[in-house]
């Protein structure tokens, strides 16, 4: 299997630049008639939150149906689908940086912990974290 940078999907997503758009959208076509499915390593998720954030400008709504959207593409697989799925669907109900709530969710679906420790008070906010004073 092999794993998609980040920039990968910002071109499939956000069209910016149409040669390598029409690339990635081609490398989609072939890997969905050749069975084939890449992989989504968390880290590439937390990174393409981020460029869509800080780069694009693309609303929060429209990033979260982004991943939705990634998340039914059956050439695609999350190393941490069931933190992704978890993740939107949280993020959809609350204000928490969308960053500090994918990385709440990884460590506490992976059953390793069970919160994360922040000095960030609006994360506080999420029961998934709790405020070091």
């Amino acid at each position: 299997m092999k794993a998609l940078d980040t920039n990968i999907l910002v071109r499939f997503l956000v069209n910016d630049d149409k040669l390598q758009a029409e690339k990635v959208y081609h490398l989609f076509r072939e890997a969905e008639s050749q069975k084939e499915v890449f992989l989504v390593p968390s880290p590439v998720v937390l990174e393409l939150l981020w460029v869509l954030q800080s780069a694009y400008a693309v609303s929060r709504d429209e990033i979260l149906d982004a991943l939705e959207h990634l998340l039914l593409l059956p050439i695609l697989e999350f190393d941490r689908q069931p933190a992704v799925r978890a993740f939107v669907s949280d993020a959809r109900k609350n204000t928490c940086d969308l960053s500090d709530l994918f990385i709440a969710h990884s460590a506490t679906l992976s059953g390793s912990s069970e919160t994360v420790l922040t000095f960030d008070k609006k994360a506080a906010r999420s029961p998934l974290f709790i405020l070091l004073d």
